[in-house]
């Protein structure tokens, strides 16, 4: 676990600090103070951002930008070492969603499993990572997965609602059950669960609800940020 240091201001520096890097704008009667500073960039090295946002309900429409992007990161911006071989920059992918359609989950999975056989994926969890953000954030590489001091973590069930004749009824729930286990095995491979502790909680019929502390310690993710 990493702590974030802090530097405090005395209050006879503050205005010269707002003099030199800040500035002031008053809006309604309220007045809000911005102070912009810029790190110089390492010399003859371009800084590009590498980060995909799973943010929001996973669906039909917002998943085909996601799994562009991974391939598009995963093919660009390659480096070139002294020896002439070339590596792949990380990528790093922020996930912060109550979840979403889970063949949506399954379709960011397996490209993020095939990605990371010679690529590192780094996943961070903020704020919400729930029932289908669970497996993403589970899914980035072994000792990169990292997630917020305030994050929840909820894991239930997989949801189903059909309607229609009984037969077409008993298919549709094969497919839910088929759904259900394939979603307990990826788990347990990507975390440190065993099979059956991932069905006692899914057998509890609620949303199971984790700290940022528990999925560390359950393998879902490596350090608390």
């Amino acid at each position: 676990m990493s702590k974030k240091k802090s530097t405090k201001i005395e209050e006879n520096e503050k205005d010269e600090v707002v003099d030199e890097v800040g500035e002031m704008e008053e809006e309604e009667g309220l007045a809000s103070q911005i102070i912009m500073l810029e790190a110089p960039a390492p010399p003859d090295e371009e800084i590009k951002l590498r980060k995909i946002n799973i943010i929001g309900e996973l669906d039909e429409e917002k998943t085909p930008d996601i799994l562009y992007s991974m391939w598009h990161l995963d093919a660009s911006d390659k480096l070139v070492d002294e020896e002439g071989n070339e590596t792949k920059q990380p990528i790093e992918v922020i996930v912060s969603t109550y979840g979403g359609a889970a063949l949506e989950m399954f379709a960011i999975y397996d490209v993020m499993r095939m990605i990371r056989q010679e690529n590192e994926i780094q996943t961070l969890g903020l704020g919400k990572v729930m029932s289908a953000g669970v497996l993403l954030l589970a899914a980035g590489t072994k000792g990169k997965r990292r997630i917020g001091k305030n994050c929840r973590v909820m894991i239930h069930s997989v949801i189903g609602g059909q309607h229609g004749p009984v037969f077409n009824l008993e298919n549709e729930m094969e497919e839910v059950k088929w759904i259900q286990e394939r979603y307990i095995d990826s788990l347990i491979e990507e975390t440190d669960m065993t099979k059956g502790y991932v069905k006692k909680l899914l057998a509890r019929k609620v949303n199971v609800y984790l700290t940022a502390e528990q999925a560390v310690e359950l393998g879902i993710a490596d350090e608390i940020i």
